[in-house]
């Protein structure tokens, strides 16, 4: 496939990839074919050194200029006049690539609750697949934060030197058993939910709701609520806390489902670099590109001395930290933090 003339004329774009080729995952479960969802915008330029390739987290899509705004479109950092940027929908999340809501192909029926487990280093490998597909010899900048930062590990120590620099944002080599608890108590509210089991593409979406809710307290911090949420005048019920957890809980149920949030959930809980590889840090130190991982002071779920831990093993690590009140989602607000850092990044490392 000719990349260069495929993508000439087009800004934006988003297309389906199909493999055909069976997916061998960790679990030693096979998927036999499965979908893709991408987006693209700008164009390669012709030394196809210009890509950059963005990865979701857990409820993200391959809109990254949607949810990235203020780093991705036009005179943002990440411009699409000088840059090609890609980012697929992961697999098993519901915007387009194959999922619990998908046709099974061995039995022509969804798989609902019959999906199989996934891995980062399963997510990892399908995104690998589709960049041979595209004929991408290079990436310039793998970017992803939280699950997409754990999933850009995974893609950089396979990518080797096909792969200049990865940018992982508050994530971690390993999933700490604080992570998996909050991930565990979500599943908890998910099947509490009555209608979990159920073979409905709607199964356990109130829990989902209360699932939603538990992430919120655990992507933001004590004073953002103090800032953003109290109520000034005095009451005994009816709290603008309160409210706002409900909205949020109410919210995704209207752009998600309940089996695409357990599914990745679980990803999350199982990532660990250095699974079989002879431990986390040897792993992190067989990446040869140069890893710029960024944490956030105010973390409370990814805590940033798990970023700084990456910089610290890896071959060429650099560690930067945002300070925000906003705690965990501040890697997707703080955007002039984030470009300033980007930029000192690449100039250190011209």
């Amino acid at each position: 496939m000719n990349l260069k003339s495929q993508f000439a004329t087009i800004t934006m774009s988003q297309e389906l990839f199909h493999s055909s080729t069976p997916l061998e995952l960790e679990s030693g479960e096979v998927l036999t074919e499965f979908d893709l969802t991408y987006t693209t915008y700008g164009q390669i330029n012709d030394e196809g050194s210009n890509v950059i390739w963005v990865i979701h987290a857990l409820t993200g899509d391959s809109n990254a200029s949607d949810w990235w705004n203020g780093l991705i479109g036009e005179d943002k950092f990440f411009d699409p006049s000088r840059h090609f940027i890609i980012c697929a929908n992961l697999l098993g999340s519901c915007y387009g690539s194959t999922n619990p809501l998908s046709v099974d192909p061995k039995t022509g029926q969804l798989f609902y609750y019959e999906f199989p487990e996934l891995t980062t280093r399963d997510l990892a490998n399908s995104l690998e697949r589709l960049r041979e597909s595209l004929g991408i010899d290079k990436i310039h900048t793998l970017i992803g934060g939280s699950l997409g930062g754990q999933v850009g590990l995974e893609w950089a120590y396979l990518l080797g030197k096909r792969l200049s620099n990865a940018v992982i944002l508050a994530s971690t080599a390993k999933s700490s058993p604080w992570v998996i608890g909050f991930n565990e108590a979500q599943r908890m509210a998910i099947e509490s939910d009555q209608t979990w089991g159920e073979k409905d593409p709607n199964a356990g979406i109130k829990g989902l709701e209360a699932a939603r809710a538990m992430a919120m307290l655990s992507y933001r911090h004590p004073i953002d609520f103090q800032k953003k949420q109290s109520d000034f005048d005095e009451k005994l019920d009816g709290f603008r806390a309160a409210s706002y957890i409900r909205y949020q809980g109410n919210k995704i149920t209207k752009r998600f489902n309940a089996l695409s949030y357990w599914i990745l959930s679980k990803t999350m809980d199982s990532h660990d670099l250095g699974r079989k590889r002879g431990g986390v840090e040897k792993a992190l130190k067989e990446i040869s590109a140069r890893v710029l991982a960024i944490g956030v002071n105010s973390d409370l779920l990814f805590l940033p001395e798990e970023s700084r831990f990456i910089s610290q093993h890896a071959q060429k690590g650099t560690y930067k930290e945002i300070n925000s009140t906003a705690g965990h989602d501040a890697f997707l607000i703080e955007f002039e933090q984030l470009s300033y850092f980007l930029q000192s990044f690449y100039l250190e490392n011209k």
